[in-house]
């Protein structure tokens, strides 16, 4: 007896379809695009210092600052001396980059490109960076190969990135149990462990290290942080805007919630450090 296959439903269908990766990256951009990211980011800047002392950038290489965001590691390698490109998919965002190299003086050169597909020929850069950048692209084993290909052989990948346990990693969690995330796209905090830098990079990798450092979110009071978040930082920003009045009341709830866990201040301020994994890939 033959068997007749059934139809199956429009939702069951949509589990077993592939993800739109494309359409992930089209809602991405306009996330990022969303509020103003430069206000948080120019508070990272530390972050890029401490990652291109590691990586030993030095005067006259050529570095590459992937998913650079307003500029945080390209301004940082720009310091040293550095020729430097900041590239991004956001346009906006490198134009506060471009305006904060103006202010300090700075040499800097940017260029609107996908993490995925960077627009530069193999072996290209001595030193490729991203704080808190590449680790939000749809698909990681793609990106991770594209740092590769732009780096020379010997040249370094250095990056930083938050980590799954940490601070930022769990307010990620708090508003994805709000609003989910895309189906069949993997956690960007992944990149946040040395096992999956370990499984991205390692194949094409001379020498690995990676350490656990942690950033200080530094506000007037947890209050304070949730309005800046609310109003400026993408993620948080689009969170809030999709849902209704009271689930907005509900996610406030609950990210003071973790914010009351990991305040460290002992007074009225918020001190809540961020926990990142700072990763340095020397390619073959």
């Amino acid at each position: 007896m033959t068997a007749v296959p059934t139809a199956q439903s429009p939702a069951a269908a949509a589990l077993t379809m592939p993800p739109d990766l494309d359409a992930i990256k089209a809602r991405q951009r306009a996330t990022w695009g969303a509020g103003d990211y430069a206000v948080i980011g120019t508070r990272l800047q530390i972050v890029g210092e401490t990652l291109c002392e590691a990586a030993d950038v030095r005067g006259g290489e050529r570095v590459l600052d992937v998913a650079a965001g307003n500029g945080n590691a390209a301004l940082a390698a720009a310091r040293r001396w550095a020729d430097v490109v900041a590239s991004d998919y956001v346009p906006e965002l490198l134009a506060k980059a471009r305006t904060r190299a103006a202010a300090d003086g700075l040499a800097l050169r940017t260029e609107e490109a996908d993490a995925e597909r960077l627009p530069f020929a193999d072996a290209s850069f001595d030193a490729v960076l991203s704080v808190f950048g590449v680790m939000f692209v749809p698909r990681q084993e793609q990106a991770a190969a594209e740092l590769m290909r732009v780096c020379r052989p010997g040249g370094r990948i250095a990056l930083a990135n938050w980590t799954p346990d940490g601070f930022i990693g769990r307010l990620f969690k708090v508003i994805g149990a709000h609003v989910p995330p895309p189906a069949g796209v993997r956690p960007p905090a992944l990149w946040g462990t040395a096992e999956h830098i370990r499984e991205l990079f390692g194949d094409g990798a001379r020498e690995i290290t990676t350490a656990r450092r942690e950033y200080a979110f530094r506000y007037r009071s947890p209050a304070h942080f949730l309005e800046v978040f609310r109003t400026y930082y993408g993620p948080v920003h689009k969170a809030f805007a999709a849902l209704d009045a009271a689930g907005q009341q509900a996610l406030e709830r609950d990210l003071l919630a973790l914010l009351d866990d990991c305040n460290r201040s002992g007074d009225a301020t918020l001190v809540a450090p961020g926990t990142y994994l700072e990763s340095v890939i020397t390619r073959r």
